[in-house]
C-alpha cells in the first residue's frame, strides 16, 4: 500500500511526449548505422514512390524504409530475398510504436548476393531477346577507325595500341571513362551511345568498330559492366562491338550482348585487324597465281584459234557458188520485171471494164433494199422483245405479291408462337420467383429464431446479469475491478449503475436499482423465448 503515493508523484507524460522522447533517445544513441540482413516483405515501390520492407536474420527483424528520392539514385535496387548491407539512420515511428531504419545506401552482402543478382538480371535480359545470336553483327575485316571505351590511364589502352601497331596500324579514338566505382556504368553507356551518335561525314569520323575494354579484377570491380544501362547501350549500338572486360575467366553481362567477346584486351586488338605482313604475303601469292592462270588461259585460247584456222576452207571456194547464183539472178531480173508489169496491166484493164454506171446504180439499189428490210425486221424484233419483257415483269410482280403475303402470314404465326412462349416463360418465372421468396422468407425466419436462441438476453432472462465497466466493456473477473470503480449492471428488464466497494463483500440481495426503473422494461425480444433448450431442428 506504500507504492501508490510514489506512483502518484511520478511525472505524467502524454503519448506524443513519450514517443518523441523515445525517438530522440534512439536517434542520439545510435545515429547512422550499417545493418546486414536479408530483405523480406518487399513488394516493389509504394504508389508514393517510397519502399517499405524488413531486414531480418536468423533471430530478429527490423523495419526499413527507403524514401523516393533515395530509391531513384540507388545503384542496387532492393529485391525480395537479397542479402544486403544497409546504411542509414535508426529512428522510431510513433504511429505504430516501433523502431525502424531509414536507409540511405544499399549494397549487396558478399559475392554470393552479387552472383544471384547477376543471374536474375541475366534471365531478365535474355527473356527480352538481347542475347540472341541473330542480333549479333559481323566485324569489319579492316576498319578504318576503331573506337575504344576504357580508362585513359590504365595499361589496357597501351596494350591495345601496341598490338594494333604491330599488326595493322589504324586510327584509334579513345573515349575516356571510369571503369569502376560510382558513375562508371553511366559513363560507359554514354561513351557507347556517343560513338553511335557521331555523324559519318563529320569532323570527328565515326568508328567502324568499338572495343569496350578493362583489365581483370574481382566481381565487385567489374560490376559496372553488369549494369543494365551498359548492357542495353551495347545492345542498341549500330556499330559492331567487341567486349574485352577482365581476363578469360571473368564473365560479365556485356559479354553476352556484344557482337564478339575477347578473353583479354590484347585479344580484342587481334580480333579487330589482321596482320599486315600476312596480308602482303597473301596478296603477292594471289597475284602470282592470277598471272599464271591468265597466261595458261591465253595459251589455251591461242591453240584453239590455230586449230580452228587450220580447219576453215579457203574464202574463194566458199564464195564461188553464191557468186554464180547472184550473176544468174541479175541477168533474169529485167525480163521478170517486164512480165510482171504486163500481168498487172491486164488485171487492171479487166477490173476497169466491169466498173460501169449501170452496175453501180444496181448495187446501190440492192443495198437500199437490204437496209429497208433490216429496219423492218429490227422494229418487229424490238416490239416482240418489249412484249416479252412486259409479260415477264407481270409474272414476277404476281409472284412477288404472293411471296409477300405468304411471308407476312409466316411472320404472324411466328410472332404468335413467340408470344405464347413468352407468356409461358413469364408464368414460370413468376412461380419460380414466388417460390424463391417463400424459401428466403423461411430462411430469414429460421435465422431470427436462431438469433433469439443464441442471444445473451435469453441468459439474462434466466436470472443472470452482465457487468460492464465505465467504458461499456464487459468484465469477466473480479480482479479486473478496482476500488471505487463505476460499473453498469444489465438485467433482463433494464440496466442499473453501481460503484465497486473493495472494503466489504458484495451484497447478496437484489440490487435496489431494478425496481426504480419499471419504465425501461423491454418485454419484446427476451420474453418471447419460451421454447425448451432442445432446439436441434433450428440447426
Amino acid at each position: 500500500m506504500t507504492a501508490a503515493p510514489n506512483l502518484l508523484n511520478a511525472p505524467e507524460y502524454t503519448v506524443s511526449e513519450l514517443s518523441s522522447a523515445l525517438k530522440r533517445t534512439v536517434e542520439d544513441a545510435y545515429g547512422h548505422v550499417r545493418v546486414r540482413g536479408e530483405i523480406s516483405g518487399f513488394r516493389g515501390p509504394h504508389s508514393s514512390g517510397h519502399c517499405y520492407f524488413s531486414l531480418k536474420d536468423e533471430s530478429a527483424k527490423i523495419e526499413a524504409v527507403v524514401w523516393k528520392f533515395v530509391h531513384v539514385r540507388m545503384r542496387f535496387k532492393p529485391q525480395e530475398g537479397l542479402e544486403v548491407i544497409a546504411t542509414g539512420k535508426l529512428t522510431t515511428y510513433p504511429g505504430s510504436s516501433k523502431y525502424q531504419i531509414v536507409i540511405e545506401a544499399l549494397e549487396p552482402a558478399g559475392v554470393g548476393a552479387l552472383m544471384a543478382l547477376m543471374e536474375e538480371r541475366k534471365k531478365k535480359l535474355a527473356a527480352e531477346g538481347l542475347f540472341e545470336a541473330a542480333r549479333k553483327r559481323l566485324l569489319p575485316y579492316l576498319p578504318e577507325v576503331i573506337g575504344v571505351v576504357t580508362s585513359p590511364t590504365g595499361a589496357v589502352i597501351r596494350d591495345i595500341l601496341h598490338r594494333l601497331e604491330d599488326r595493322f596500324p589504324r586510327r584509334v579514338l579513345v573515349w575516356p571513362v571510369k571503369v569502376q566505382g560510382d558513375g562508371s556504368a553511366e559513363q560507359v553507356a554514354a561513351a557507347i551511345r556517343g560513338f553511335n551518335a557521331l555523324p559519318e561525314s563529320g569532323r570527328i569520323p565515326r568508328p567502324d568498330l568499338l572495343i569496350v575494354a578493362r583489365g581483370g579484377g574481382s566481381l565487385e570491380d567489374l560490376w559496372s559492366f553488369n549494369e543494365e544501362i551498359v548492357v542495353r547501350a551495347a545492345a542498341d549500338s549500330m556499330i559492331p562491338l567487341i567486349s574485352a572486360v577482365g581476363h578469360e575467366t571473368d564473365i560479365t553481362l556485356i559479354d553476352f550482348v556484344a557482337d564478339k567477346r575477347a578473353p583479354t584486351p590484347t585479344a580484342a586488338a587481334e580480333m579487330a585487324v589482321p596482320v599486315r605482313s600476312e596480308l602482303f604475303s597473301e596478296i603477292a601469292s594471289l597475284a602470282r597465281r592470277t598471272f599464271v592462270c591468265w597466261h595458261r588461259h591465253q595459251e589455251g585460247r591461242r591453240n584453239e584459234l590455230r586449230a580452228a584456222a587450220r580447219a576453215l576452207p579457203d574464202a574463194t571456194e566458199v564464195l564461188a557458188i553464191p557468186r554464180q547464183r547472184l550473176d544468174a539472178a541479175a541477168s533474169a531480173l529485167p525480163r521478170s520485171l517486164r512480165t510482171n508489169t504486163h500481168v498487172h496491166f491486164r488485171q487492171f484493164a479487166a477490173a476497169s471494164a466491169r466498173l460501169t454506171l449501170r452496175v453501180l446504180r444496181g448495187q446501190v439499189a440492192q443495198a437500199d433494199h437490204r437496209l429497208t428490210v433490216c429496219g423492218e425486221r429490227l422494229t418487229l424484233s424490238a416490239r416482240a422483245l418489249l412484249y416479252r419483257r412486259r409479260d415477264r415483269h407481270t409474272a414476277l410482280a404476281a409472284r412477288l405479291k404472293t411471296s409477300k403475303l405468304a411471308n407476312l402470314e409466316a411472320r404472324r404465326q411466328a410472332i404468335s408462337r413467340a408470344r405464347e412462349r413468352t407468356e409461358r416463360l413469364a408464368d414460370r418465372a413468376r412461380r419460380a420467383l414466388l417460390t424463391s421468396v417463400q424459401r428466403l422468407d423461411a430462411r430469414v425466419g429460421h435465422a431470427g429464431q436462431l438469433l433469439i436462441a443464441l442471444s445473451y438476453r435469453s441468459v439474462l432472462a434466466r436470472g443472470f446479469a452482465l457487468v460492464r465497466d465505465e467504458a461499456g466493456h464487459p468484465l469477466h473477473a473480479a480482479d479486473s475491478i478496482g476500488p471505487s470503480a463505476r460499473l453498469e449492471i444489465e438485467f433482463a428488464d433494464g440496466r442499473v449503475a453501481a460503484t465497486a466497494d473493495a472494503d466489504r463483500p458484495a451484497a447478496k440481495s437484489t440490487p435496489p436499482a431494478a425496481p426504480k426503473q419499471p419504465a425501461r422494461e423491454k418485454p419484446a425480444a427476451p420474453k418471447r423465448i419460451t421454447k425448451p433448450v432442445d432446439q436441434g431442428s433450428l440447426f
